[in-house]
């Protein structure tokens, strides 16, 4: 049986501090991966520079001119994680057989790899990490996190507990995933559309080696808006009920206004009335912005404009 080639993808913003340190040991797990006999010799790690403003493009230059083993590919400007993510897949999905994403900043388990590979071996196209504790986190960080998932699913966006950006996908998954064309990604909602057989392996998560961390609360916040607007039309559903709701009380207040002025016992309220006008207006405000919120994703999804721009490729250079 032939070897699967795997290319190990990694997209990087501002990483000039860590990638020194993480670079080799991701060619070491690609180098061990090919003495155990799991994936061919033709294996390689893809670096993707996220238009990053220091010298991270540089480094990953250097790296690929030092060892075949590394490859680099250069957004033309900086477009975000997810679609840094997303232009190293769809770069890798006809060169390789197998990929695995993962972040740079060495927090992800490698050794998990081991085991994704042994489930790609067994069948399985898809295999997600899955953190097994956040004991490294505070309890902010832990709180914050384990509540963006339930958020997510109770709003209709099927994604995997605890599963980030840590996965194995085929290539033979890559090619239908290519298919999805909205401006508006969020990827760990969207592999578990694309289907086919899939597992989970548990990892231990570590502190970051370097740098800091890219993805403050108020981007979480943002990464969680985006994952259920793009995935899931059921807050407009809720707008509906709600306001269903709101009309039922409004007709039951109606027919007790009625029925107070004929017994003689109006009461003057303008205190209860100013608290119930505030309320519908917060109301109508909110709805407008979660509508506004789906408009918005519809006009840039009409602009059909690209996801990401590939400037560099480090094999270019080589040629040169």
């Amino acid at each position: 049986m032939e070897k699967p080639i795997l290319w190990i993808v990694i997209p990087c913003y501002n990483e000039q501090e860590v990638l020194p340190i993480t670079a080799p040991l991701f060619r070491d797990k690609v180098l061990e991966l090919v003495g155990n006999g799991k994936i061919s010799e033709k294996s390689r790690v893809l670096f993707v520079n996220d238009g990053s403003s220091d010298d991270t493009w540089k480094i990953i230059s250097d790296l690929s001119r030092e060892d075949d083993h590394y490859l680099g590919i250069s957004q033309s400007r900086n477009r975000g994680h997810q679609n840094a993510l997303l232009a190293g897949l769809m770069e890798a999905k006809d060169k390789c057989d197998v990929t695995i994403s993962i972040d740079c900043d060495g927090q992800d388990d490698i050794n998990a790899m081991n085991e994704m590979i042994d489930r790609y071996h067994e069948g399985c196209e898809i295999v997600y990490g899955v953190r097994s504790s956040r004991q490294t986190d505070t309890w902010f960080k832990r709180t914050t996190a384990q509540g963006f998932y339930k958020v997510m699913n109770k709003m209709g966006a099927e994604t995997i507990y605890n599963h980030a950006d840590y996965r194995l996908v085929s290539a033979r998954v890559l090619e239908h995933f290519a298919d999805f064309k909205e401006v508006n990604i969020f990827l760990r909602g969207m592999f578990p559309l694309v289907g086919f057989k899939s597992t989970c392996v548990e990892y231990e998560r570590a502190e970051r080696i370097a740098g800091e961390s890219h993805y403050p609360l108020h981007k979480m916040i943002k990464l969680a808006i985006e994952g259920i607007t793009s995935l899931s039309t059921k807050p407009i559903s809720m707008i509906t009920r709600f306001g269903f709701f709101c009309v039922f009380l409004g007709f039951i207040g109606i027919i007790w206004a009625i029925v107070m002025v004929f017994l003689n016992m109006t009461v003057a309220g303008w205190a209860s009335l100013a608290c119930i006008t505030l309320f519908i207006g917060g109301v109508q405000l909110l709805s407008l912005g979660i509508i506004g919120e789906y408009i918005g994703k519809i006009y840039l999804e009409t602009k059909q404009r690209p996801r990401y721009i590939i400037s560099d490729r480090t094999w270019d250079e080589k040629e040169d």
